[in-house]
């Protein structure tokens, strides 16, 4: 049995700028009802990317499907209002001279009156502003724009959604409650969703597959879990969270460090690398006589560490530890309320199984 064609893909797109390429060889597939993040910082061809998908900019190179059928290549190009893409950006662009019902209808070519009424109806009552249908959007909150703009955008149907930083000019309190009901919505609809942001907490609410891109390049794509806990680098580790490192030299397939040995198979000896770990991997124990917890299996060795300030971050706190052995900073974090004054001797270790060592 054949498998069924990806309802977007993307194979090998490119565009430059002055020489420069702002996307480099970028390919992706999404299939009906999966979400995927195109995730990374500022200015490494996220948008760009979008743009071509959506018609708005053409590609120097590749080529884009959907469902199976070419829409735009380097010679043949299917025009934006007929692929059938919905579109939603941080800036709403609703047309204030337009009632909310009119805004939403916007984008509804086909049908009578009553057909493209009711639509509007259906899918107001869905973000819950059916009581706003006749009002106007200076009349409505940010939250209530965003759902009006969803509305407007899955009226037509469309088989697959951009969404470009359509959270981030939203409150905190609201930001949580509005992605949660888009994304039921989108996957009720079997929408398939490209969703671009900068912010790796947005990525794992709502991907079902994150696509990590650096430099106009997608550097590692797969489920948020597995973004997350098999990082392809050092810099993949530190855009999901803070990043302690160890610097070591390879000797014998080992890295000697003052946390004990940690394997490197496969490195040849005399190879500086990078022991990378998460502050939330760190444990601490206090230095009530001199010497420091013993060694475990799991932990490896201890190392002393002086405090130089903690702080209550809200769910966890943060403490920073100057340590022995070279005078760096490393930080660790610790469930609820940990303060311990500046200056006081802790002996740290290191969960093993949550260590990541690269070439330096």
């Amino acid at each position: 049995m054949t498998p069924p064609a990806p309802r977007l893909e993307i194979r090998n797109l490119r565009r430059a700028f002055e020489g420069r390429a702002v996307v480099d060889d970028v390919s992706l597939r999404i299939m009906p009802g999966q979400v995927t993040c195109l995730l990374g910082p500022s200015g490494c061809g996220k948008s760009t990317t979008l743009r071509m998908i959506a018609g708005v900019e053409m590609q120097d190179s590749g080529e884009i499907y959907v469902d199976g059928n070419l829409i735009c290549d380097t010679v043949f190009r299917v025009p934006p209002e007929r692929r059938e893409i919905g579109l939603m950006f941080q800036d709403f662009a609703l047309f204030p001279h337009l009632s909310v019902a009119d805004n939403v209808a916007f984008g509804l070519r086909t049908g009578t009156k009553a057909e493209k009424r009711a639509r509007v109806e259906a899918l107001l009552q869905r973000v819950d502003l059916l009581r706003f249908i006749d009002g106007y959007p200076h009349q409505l909150s940010g939250g209530e724009q965003q759902r009006v703009a969803l509305a407007r955008a899955l009226a037509p149907r469309p088989r697959i959604m951009l969404m470009d930083e359509p959270f981030s000019g939203l409150d905190n309190r609201l930001r949580d409650g509005i992605r949660d009901e888009t994304l039921t919505i989108l996957k009720e609809e079997d929408t398939a969703v490209l969703l671009v942001t900068h912010e790796p907490e947005e990525a794992m609410r709502m991907a079902d597959e994150i696509a990590l891109m650096r430099d106009g390049k997608i550097v590692q794509q797969g489920a948020p879990y597995n973004v997350y806990t098999r990082p392809v680098d050092r810099a993949a580790v530190a855009f999901f969270s803070d990043a302690n490192v160890l610097r070591a030299e390879v000797s014998g397939a080992l890295a000697q460090t003052p946390f004990g040995r940690f394997l490197a198979p496969g490195v040849p000896d005399g190879t500086a690398v990078n022991i990378v770990f998460r502050p939330q991997h760190v444990r601490i124990d206090f230095d009530r006589n001199g010497t420091g917890p013993l060694p475990t299996a799991s932990d490896g060795t201890a190392a002393r560490g002086i405090v130089q300030r903690a702080r209550f971050m809200g769910n966890e706190s943060l403490v920073e530890f100057q340590m022995d052995h070279d005078g760096s900073v490393l930080k660790a974090t610790v469930p609820n309320v940990f303060l311990p004054q500046p200056g006081t001797v802790m002996w740290l270790t290191i969960r093993r199984d949550r260590c990541f060592v690269f070439a330096a």
